[in-house]
Order: structure tokens, then sequence, then C-alpha cells
């Protein structure tokens, strides 16, 4: 686990409290779910800015990573909020009646994508499954894959395991690979030496939020205004980092992750606005982080259908739309 940050200590009251003039700002811990990268910057430019010290939080952000587990630590009361993966996880802890709630979506779109050679006859989305091999991890294979299988045909004799590394994928035209938007394809260009054909599952269905705040239902209950003020933080952070002036957070994600260089940072800037992973659809309206009962719906319906999930679970109990839809930063985007 790496160095942590933490945010400027504030004195203000918290959102809708009145407060003395002196209160001391309210100490939370926010952990992430890998090594610090751009798909954090939201975060880290929320503790760059002030947003959180603002309405009166002093935030510790905790660098996830290969060999840390933070939901556990989010169960034992150790951390306050931690950043989900998408939907499924949730819904999970709704089967094992576990008291976690999602209380914002970092990602409208979750970044997953297939990835294939050009000009091998694997050009659009149609003609992924005619594909040699899939290159999908063990994870993948369990969900969006069977996603893949029961929505578009693909065949699972075809997939073989993913192990982090381009090469098998290089070497085999004739292959489709999974990978991140944010991440694959610029390994990929570098390695390689092509673009590869890049099919993000979010525009053909696989429609759930991504890169989620997780909380326990004791802090929504006990805390609401650290629950609110990180929310609203964290949304203003995600609209500075993308529209405004990100130096001080890539700095900031460049110190816990010296491996990470600018130019991998700038691509995957660039390929969250493209492809509007985090501002897009109904942010537009109701602000970055928004949700909606709809939405979740539509994708727990598909994954029942995939038999990625049993039928019949109470889904509400998954998230809450409290903190989210209340349009916090939009005159901040540019």
């Amino acid at each position: 686990m790496s160095r942590n940050f933490i945010a400027f200590a504030g004195f203000a009251a918290f959102l809708g409290a009145t407060a003395p003039a002196a209160f001391a700002a309210e100490k939370v811990t926010f952990m992430t779910n890998w090594l610090a990268q751009p798909e954090h910057g939201g975060y880290y430019q929320a503790l760059a800015d002030g947003s959180y010290a603002t309405c009166g939080l002093d935030v510790t952000l905790l660098q996830g990573g290969p060999q840390v587990s933070g939901r556990p630590l989010l169960l034992a009361g150790k951390i306050d909020f931690y950043m989900g993966g998408n939907m499924l996880q949730a819904f999970d802890a709704v089967q094992q009646n576990i008291p976690l709630r999602i209380v914002a979506a970092g990602f409208q779109k979750e970044p997953q994508v297939l990835m294939s050679h050009p000009g091998q006859g694997l050009d659009t989305w149609e003609d992924l499954p005619k594909a040699e091999q899939y290159i999908i991890g063990d994870e993948g294979a369990q969900s969006y894959f069977q996603w893949m299988v029961a929505e578009y045909g693909f065949d699972p004799a075809r997939r073989v395991p993913y192990t982090f590394n381009p090469a098998s994928f290089i070497a085999n035209p004739k292959s489709i690979q999974q990978g991140y938007i944010t991440s694959e394809p610029y390994a990929v260009e570098k390695a390689g030496g092509f673009k590869p054909n890049v099919f993000l599952l979010a525009d053909y269905g696989f429609s759930t939020y991504a890169t989620t705040v997780e909380a326990m239902q004791k802090t929504i209950d006990e805390r609401p205004e650290v629950v609110q003020c990180f929310v609203d933080g964290s949304a203003k952070g995600w609209y500075n980092y993308l529209y405004g002036d990100n130096e001080a957070a890539n700095d900031m994600i460049k110190k816990d992750n010296p491996d990470i260089t600018d130019e991998q940072i700038a691509f995957s800037i660039r390929q969250m606005k493209d492809y509007g992973i985090v501002d897009s659809g109904d942010t537009e309206k109701l602000g970055i982080g928004a949700m909606t009962d709809a939405h979740i719906e539509d994708f727990y319906a598909r994954m029942v259908k995939a038999k990625v999930v049993p039928a019949g679970l109470d889904i509400k109990k998954a998230y809450t739309l409290q903190f989210v839809n209340k349009g916090v930063g939009l005159e901040l985007r540019k």
C-alpha cells in the first residue's frame, strides 16, 4: 500500500448544518481499488483543489493494488468509503445480506473493451464472435463474457485466459482481447506498433455504472452529511480534473504511482473524455456521479437474462439516490 494523501484541513460547516466559525474538519478515509491512475483523477483533484475541505472533510486517500483487498476493510469499519468496480459487486452484497450501498457512480460507462486487429475481418462488433481466440480473464469470463455469450453468440470454447500481457493478442491477428479503454489500447500500440480496433462494451449493452463509491448503511444512517460532502466534493473534483487545471492532481498520482508516465496520463484522460466514461448521458443534466433506478434496473435485467445474477433480488438495497442527481458542479463543465 502506498503513501496516503490527506486533504488540507478545512474549517466549515457540513452541508445543511450551522456550526461555529471554527469547526474541525471531519476525518474520513477513501480507498481506491487499484494503483493510482487518471481513472482516479477526480478524487485526487478534490484533494488538490480543496473541494473536500470546503465542505468540511479531511480526506485520506488510500491506494489499492494487487495485494490489497479493500472491501473487507469497509465491512470492518476501518475505512469510510471504498471504490467499487461495477454494479455486479453490489448485487452480490444484496444476495449475501451485506448492508453496503453504492452512493455515487464515478463512471457512467464501465471502461471495459474488446480489441481486435484492423483489417483481419474483425472490424465490427458483429464480426468479433468469429475470432479464433477470445483472450479474457477469469473475472470477465464470469461476468460480461456470459452476457456476450447470451446476447451475441460468442463461443465459450474459444475463450482463453488473459494474463495481463498483450503479447498473445499481438502475435495472433485473428484474436480479440479484453482491456480498459484507458490502458490496453495504449499498451498494444506501444508494444505492437498498431492501433487496435476498440469496442466499448457499454456501447453494446453492458450498461453497468462503474468506479462506484461504496459506503456501509451505518455510515449513511449516522453520518449523512459526511456522505453528501464526499459525493459532492468528488463530483466537483471530477469536473475540475477533466475540464480544469489537473496538474496538481497528476503530480499526486505520479507520486503515489511512480511507474505511470505523463504520456499514459494524457492518453487516459483523453479516452475518458472522448468515450464519455465519466461525463455523459444522465450526468449532462444531473451531474457527475448520477444514477437512476431505470438504468440500474435495465442492467440487472440483462444480467439475469445472461444468468450472471439470480432473479428476484431486491436491487434497491444495492444503492441509494439520496446523495446524487443534484446537478452539483455542472457550472464547472467547459
